[in-house]
């Protein structure tokens, strides 16, 4: 078991990394993260930071990881947000978009052209949005319900925290879905869609990526479903007695990246 890891970890050119969970939890760096990072350095490695959390900005993750001395550029790091603003760009050029989403998200997708209205939408857009309000919930149902197509960023149901879980684009979704009768479309992970984003940006070949993350569901399931690996860590939301009835098996499991690490350095 201990060789078919170690063997899975020396033949990844590419570590797409999550973050909440699994390289930090909070605002506190998990044990043993930099160490990876310098790890895969030292090994001829690269490593890309991946984050279904839409509330914020790749700039704003970057500045968070820099005050934990963590110190990337925008090349090393995208966002669900991300994902849906270059889908939106090639899938639905010059659509009206209703968005729920931070006041960050909104920006973003206004840098990049699409076109945002508080009137009737061709598209409703749901993202991580801490600032959702009941008038916002409200317009996006009637909207949906009116036609517009619903697409969302990502299908976390939590978000992790230091205190515990937080309702997340998911259970938003959820909650839109029971009303109108409507799913959404998704594009993070586990979606395909992140993963030929990821492709087009590193020019590194499916069979030589792992997602590293502590999901099943998002980000083990986007290597597993995707031709990559799928790599679990348990330092956030799955713990290992819930593999037992699990629809998606992991590639390997690992305690931390810091047992990765070791693994990688032994």
């Amino acid at each position: 078991m201990k060789e078919q890891r170690v063997s899975l970890l020396e033949k990844t050119e590419l570590f797409v990394l999550d973050m909440d969970g699994t390289f930090y939890l909070g605002e506190h760096l998990l044990e043993g993260s930099l160490d990876f990072l310098q790890t895969l350095q030292e090994t001829g490695r690269r490593y890309l930071f991946f984050t279904n959390n839409s509330s914020k900005s790749s700039g704003a993750y970057i500045k968070k990881l820099r005050s934990m001395n963590c110190f990337i550029d925008s090349s090393q790091i995208m966002t669900s947000g991300d994902v849906m603003i270059e889908y939106l760009k090639h899938s639905h050029p010059g659509k009206t978009v209703y968005l729920l989403g931070t006041p960050v998200l909104r920006e973003s997708f206004e840098k990049a052209g699409i076109h945002l209205t508080e009137e009737q939408p061709d598209l409703v857009v749901v993202g991580f949005d801490t600032t959702l309000t009941y008038h916002k919930l409200e317009r996006a149902c009637h909207y949906i319900r009116s036609g517009a197509e619903f697409l969302a960023t990502h299908l976390d149901i939590n978000c992790p925290t230091e205190d515990g879980f937080i309702p997340d684009c998911g259970s938003f979704c959820a909650a839109i879905t029971l009303s109108t009768g409507k799913k959404p479309k998704y594009v993070g992970k586990p979606y395909p869609e992140t993963v030929e984003m990821i492709l087009e940006k590193t020019g590194v070949s499916r069979d030589r990526i792992a997602f590293v993350g502590d999901r099943l569901y998002t980000d083990v399931a986007a290597g597993v479903n995707n031709g990559a690996a799928g790599l679990l860590v348990l330092t956030g939301e799955t713990k290992r007695e819930d593999l037992r009835h699990a629809e998606i098996s992991p590639d390997g499991v690992f305690l931390s990246l810091k047992e990765m690490g070791e693994l990688l350095r032994k």
